[in-house]
């Protein structure tokens, strides 16, 4: 696969340490607006991908929408430009992952609809202007499991190296403060599963516009708690994580949890790495939520490339349909999901000698117009490869931001999947939930919070 121009970045400064990296040249920042969109993609168009001219900033003028109603569908009318099924997936060998590759030997009936490219992510201005600031002044600490000076917006938009582009996705913008509701089930192999519903909140303190630099954070970017409420024999177990901006300091992430069986509230450190994730019936880890959310330094993190690759991208249909059609044996119900080409950051994490971790490598595929992972492939110690991750995502034109919808994680080993994040038939998520305090991100406060 051909690497593209906007290589050329991290070969230019890849060998440079990840502490205290240098802030890229101004000359390279000055091209964000221009021939980069204003967080660092390329505008140009290639082969299936057209030019980005602004995405979708405001509601779009042929849908129907207003506060509190799910977000309709702005390509209801295109067409599938073609199915990819396993008869014919190595005609699309070069725009494929491994992890769908294998998901067609895996499963014969699974397939792909691909349409038109939409090149529709967009955000509010004041992200942009503080993205093209942080690649002024923008820093790597504690050997790359740090972000030092930058604020607001995308850390690195033009970066140097993987470390900088998986902190663009674990920084993302998704709003201040946020309230959801979501549903998670763990399916077996006959499409037998039981939903989970799952209430949480956030504070992403990085987005909070009253902070001038990463230093007044006090080190923690994101207050986070999560409220199991069904299925009843589940109910009341609640979490909260103060979320690390640098993981060496601190102890890094700090976590606890309240059950309702101890009605006890305990420290929690196996929300972390590769712990069992909450929710997920061990076809998860902890550090797998969100496509990748943990710390970064049990790994060394490298660049493939930049090329295009086929992800599941402006996904409305799919959120849009009902559990009952949307979860289906083996695999989600393809022909709800729609795939686009786009290009990607491609980059692996290789476990360190002497660290220990469930995954030995893993290789993650980054949409340039959102800086969010969109897939990845989960390898054991032995190499092989374990599990496949899906990440579909939305163009939220409400807010606006581009911002992920379901995860997938199917297990190639066990033959099951884990779906999360689902909202099909949950209320639509509050991007502007001001009542949220800081405060409120206590142990005592998920005591109180837990079913007793």
């Amino acid at each position: 696969m051909k690497r593209t121009t906007m290589l050329v970045s991290a070969l230019m400064f890849g060998a440079m340490s990840t502490s205290a990296m240098a802030q890229v040249p101004d000359a390279q920042v000055n091209r964000l607006g221009g021939d980069l969109t204003p967080i660092g993609a390329e505008k140009a168009g290639e082969g299936n991908i057209p030019a980005w001219t602004g995405g979708l900033q405001t509601v779009p003028g042929n849908v129907t929408y207003k506060p509190g109603d799910h977000l309709q569908d702005p390509f209801a009318s295109d067409p599938i430009k073609y199915t990819i099924t396993a008869g014919n997936a190595a005609q699309y060998d070069a725009v494929l992952t491994d992890g769908y590759k294998a998901m067609f030997k895996a499963y014969p009936n699974f397939k792909m609809n691909v349409f038109q490219t939409r090149r529709s992510c967009a955000y509010p201005d004041n992200i942009y202007a503080a993205t093209k600031n942080n690649a002024k002044v923008g820093v790597l600490n504690g050997g790359g499991s740090g972000v030092g000076e930058a604020i607001m917006g995308f850390p690195f938009p033009i970066p140097n190296n993987a470390n900088e582009i998986i902190w663009n996705h674990t920084l993302r913008y998704r709003s201040f403060k946020t309230v959801r509701q979501f549903a998670a089930a763990p399916v077996t192999r006959g499409g037998d599963f039981t939903l989970q519903i799952v209430q949480d909140e956030a504070i992403l303190d990085w987005s909070n516009p009253a902070h001038k630099r990463a230093e007044d954070l006090n080190n923690t970017s994101i207050y986070y708690i999560a409220n199991t409420i069904a299925p009843a024999r589940e109910a009341g177990n609640v979490i909260l994580v103060l979320e690390a901006l640098n993981a060496t300091l601190n102890g890094g992430r700090q976590a606890w949890q309240y059950s309702p069986g101890t009605r006890r509230v305990r420290r929690a450190p196996n929300i972390s790495y590769d712990n069992p994730g909450t929710n997920s019936d061990g076809l998860s880890t902890s550090d797998s939520f969100d496509g990748y959310n943990g710390a970064l330094d049990r790994y060394d993190w490298q660049v493939i490339d930049k090329a295009p690759r086929i992800i599941a991208a402006n996904d409305y249909k799919a959120v849009l349909s009902k559990y009952k059609d949307f979860v289906t044996p083996l695999h989600l119900n393809q022909d709800l999901i729609r795939y686009e080409e786009h290009r990607t950051w491609n980059f692996e994490a290789r476990l360190k000698a002497n660290t220990r971790h469930v995954y030995a490598r893993r290789v993650y595929h980054n949409d340039e117009d959102a800086w969010q992972i969109a897939s990845a492939e989960l390898y054991d110690g032995r190499g092989q490869l374990w599990r496949v991750q899906e990440l579909q995502q939305v163009q939220r034109y409400n807010v606006p931001l581009c911002g992920s919808s379901t995860e997938v994680v199917y297990d190639m080993q066990a033959g099951r999947y884990l779906t999360l994040a689902m909202q099909n038939e949950e209320p639509p998520v509050n991007y502007f939930a001001d009542e949220l305090d800081a405060s409120r991100y206590t142990p005592n406060s998920i005591r109180q919070l837990g079913v007793r």
